[in-house]
């Protein structure tokens, strides 16, 4: 997919690079080579869970994919970040996979789903992923002065 810019997509590659020493790229794995700043949709499995990639938040279609020992480990692990814009779920159990969303420490859960952003919802990280909201009344509010003001008659 497009990136931003070069040093993005040098940064995507490098990431990938790294995360592959130990784990196998599935498909993708690099730039096509063409003008601009693309980098090819890559998946790789067996990723180590010391890996840099899942570490960063990388903007780009690069799919890391680390195995578990548990649902327990693997929110564990998920949450074992300073990092938290997004989580997706992929579950054929509804109420398991709401008790899982419930439990990531991330600003946004997707579940069952790709595409998180709505304009009736809040975007928006928690943890070093971004500090307030934009969309939805509470973006809004990024935006406004509110004041209080306390009247005795």
């Amino acid at each position: 997919g497009p990136l931003i810019n070069a040093s993005t997509r040098d940064k995507v590659a490098e990431l990938v690079e790294e995360a592959a020493g130990d784990g196998t790229i599935v498909t993708g794995g690099g730039a096509p080579d063409r003008k601009g700043f693309f980098y090819l949709p890559t998946v790789i499995k067996d990723v180590a869970r010391s890996a840099g990639i899942l570490a960063t938040e990388i903007f780009g279609p690069v799919a890391p994919i680390v195995r578990w020992d548990d649902l327990d480990d693997a929110i564990e692990q998920a949450n074992d970040t300073d990092l938290g814009l997004i989580s997706y779920v992929f579950s054929g159990d509804a109420k398991q996979a709401m008790q899982v969303a419930e439990r990531l420490e991330a600003g946004m859960v997707a579940v069952n789903r790709g595409l998180i952003s709505d304009p009736a919802a809040p975007f928006g990280g928690w943890k070093q992923s971004g500090l307030g909201r934009e969309g939805s009344y509470q973006g809004l509010h990024e935006y406004l002065e509110e004041k209080y003001i306390g009247v005795d008659w």
